[in-house]
């Protein structure tokens, strides 16, 4: 079972910048398109940005040209680089597969002032 453990949210005002860190057990992970969700309160859940095994990006309309996703492969790590960050960005972020196929982490939380 793959555990994913999140980490490098905070408390950022609008116009800031912010790194998420994903850390995944099991070099399995390196096979799989990985994603990040969000979920703002009292919303569903929502995939804002994914990296295909290969490095290639995709991204939601709301994230586009501001968030950068990349993966180390070897480390087993994928990473969030938000910028422009607004308030509708607050929300507790998570990382899995792109098909949400592991037990889901803890998250990390942004929260973004205005």
């Amino acid at each position: 079972q793959v555990q994913l453990v999140e980490s490098g949210g905070g408390l950022v005002q609008a116009g800031g910048s912010l790194r998420l860190s994903c850390a995944a057990s099991g070099n399995i992970v390196s096979f799989y398109t990985m994603a990040w969700y969000r979920q703002a309160p009292g919303k569903q859940r929502e995939l804002v940005a994914a990296i295909t095994s290969g490095g290639a990006p995709t991204y939601a309309d709301s994230v586009k040209g501001r968030f950068t996703i990349s993966r180390d492969n070897a480390k087993n790590m994928i990473y969030l680089q938000m910028n422009s960050l607004k308030p509708d960005d607050t929300g507790i972020y998570y990382c899995n597969s792109n098909r949400g196929v592991w037990s889901w982490g803890q998250g990390t939380q942004v929260t973004v002032s205005s």
